[in-house]
Parts: C-alpha cells; structure tokens; sequence
C-alpha cells in the first residue's frame, strides 16, 4: 500500500496521518529543501522527476471573507476568478500568509490540503484528473505524497473545476 519513511512510523505529519488513518493508497517522496530555490513547487517537481504537470500546489485564498483552499498544477497559476465561481462566491484574492499558515497548521511551501487545523473549503484543479497520480505536499517543505486525483476529492471533499491558468 504505501512507502512509510521512518519519519512516517513515528508519527509523520497530518497530512500522512490522515491518509493513513483513511486506509488511501499513498507514496512518500521526500526531497532536501533548498531555501534559495525560487519556486517550492516547481522544486519538487525538478527533484522528484515528475512533469510538473502532475505536481499541485495548495495555495490559501479568501472568497468572500471564507478561506478556501485551492489545488493547481505548479506548472500554471491561480485564476481567482474561477475560484470564486467554483464556491459560489463572487471575489477572491490570496490570503495572508501568516492566517494562512496559521489556519492550516502548516508552513508556506509546506501547506498540504490534507490534515490541516481547520477543515477549509477546497477546489482541485479538473486538469488532475487526466492522470492516475497527482503530488501535493505532504506537509512540509521537501516532502510530497503522490496519490490518485480521486482520492484526494474525496478526503477533502473537494469541488472539481478549472482554476489552473497554463
């Protein structure tokens, strides 16, 4: 089922924990962060060796005063308008990285849309679901779990629609 580090048996993050505690097939992929790398995302997909087109980036906005979570190919950007139509809401615009991070429970470029603090609305990008396997962050800068499209709609109980730009 899935590749635990050792990091992983003692505990892991919440994000490994959940998926392990919801019986999700899931592969750790760990990495050594560099701090001066421009991109978090486009790093783990340069590290990992995957197309960055199968490696999504969780980043935090705020719709309509609501934090909501959105899941994009590291290869495009965040369309803020889509997101808001996603949810029914009529403005966003990126949240603050300090309420973000203090919302999630995770760091920036560690923010993983599993096992956060506080259970935030959540949109992932259709574009995931043209392939058997996505990464997203595991939680922390330099670790990604890879895992089906589908089971990650269904543990963040997510809205799928286009809000990736290319």
């Amino acid at each position: 089922m899935a590749k635990k580090s050792k990091k992983q048996q003692s505990g892991g993050t919440p994000a490994t924990v959940a998926l392990t505690a919801a019986g999700v097939a899931y592969t750790v992929h760990s990495y050594d962060h560099d701090p001066s790398h421009p991109s978090y995302g486009e790093e783990a997909a340069e590290a990992m060796g995957v197309s960055p087109d199968r490696v999504f980036k969780t980043l935090v906005a705020d719709v309509d005063g609501t934090l909501t979570v959105a899941v994009v190919p590291v290869s495009g950007s965040l369309d803020l308008k889509a997101l808001a139509a996603a949810v029914g809401g009529k403005r966003a615009t990126m949240a603050d990285p300090t309420l973000a991070e203090r919302t999630t429970g995770y760091v920036r470029g560690g923010i993983s849309p599993l096992g956060q603090r506080k259970r935030l609305p959540t949109v992932l990008d259709d574009s995931a679901t043209a392939h058997p396997t996505i990464c997203v962050s595991a939680g922390r800068r330099g670790l990604e779990v890879e895992m089906a499209p589908a089971d990650l709609a269904k543990l963040t109980a997510a809205v799928l629609a286009p809000v990736g730009r290319g």
